[in-house]
């Protein structure tokens, strides 16, 4: 199965009248998740939640793929700089 980098968001069974809203559903569940954490905290919270979504994808085609993708465009450098483009 090759990685899906299009919008893939939906509830079973609720039908939404804008097809990102599921997608903004999610953004705020992440986002509240990581209220009220330090950096630190929310770092082992985006770690803890790549590897349980990673473990549901299963397919390591798909994880390498979507690693690769998102590693593109982020420059190596020195710790603690930010490199994103």
């Amino acid at each position: 199965m090759p990685l899906n980098t299009q919008p893939n968001f939906s509830e079973p069974g609720i039908r939404h009248r804008w097809a990102y809203t599921p997608g903004d559903a999610f953004y705020e569940t992440l986002i509240g998740a990581h209220q009220g954490l330090t950096d630190a905290q929310s770092e082992l919270l985006n770690a803890r939640l790549m590897l349980l979504l990673a473990n549901h994808v299963g397919d390591l085609a798909v994880l390498r793929e979507a690693v690769a993708l998102a590693r593109r465009g982020v420059k190596p450098g020195p710790a603690g700089e930010d490199n994103t483009p």
